[in-house]
């Protein structure tokens, strides 16, 4: 079976954009701070070539007033596997995601926007907010 990597590609950063959109709704929602974390390094060393990536934005976190809550990163460009990583700070919880046509998958299920919500709200609980 062939595997279309381009378009594979594509779709993984489409869905990181979504992704991306669903923290920074969270974090407006709930008095949180989103912040990027890092650029793509072929962003960053770009020189004079066009960028054609839909974001620059590699890795984003959600932190609290007092530190760093959530932090969620996507592969780059020039990885051969690529997915989403998930991790709640302070603790040994992670998360990998990888992309299918309709979206970000957790294994096989469906990584959706309610699933993000709970992980965050447990999160805040057990931060005490």
């Amino acid at each position: 079976m062939a595997h279309d990597s381009k378009a594979h590609d594509a779709a993984l950063y489409r869905h990181w954009m979504t992704l991306l959109a669903w923290m920074q709704d969270f974090a407006q929602e709930r008095g949180l701070i989103f912040e990027k974390v890092a650029d793509f390094p072929d962003y960053i060393y770009r020189m004079e070539r066009a960028y054609d990536l839909p974001t620059t934005i590699m890795s984003a976190s959600l932190n609290t007033s007092t530190g760093p809550l959530f932090v969620a990163a996507v592969s780059p460009r020039h990885t051969d596997l690529k997915g989403v990583s998930l991790r709640l700070m302070g603790g040994s919880k992670h998360w990998h995601l990888h992309a299918d046509d309709a979206g970000l998958l957790e294994g096989k299920r469906p990584f959706t926007r309610q699933r993000l919500h709970v992980i965050l709200e447990g999160a805040l609980t057990g931060v005490g907010r």
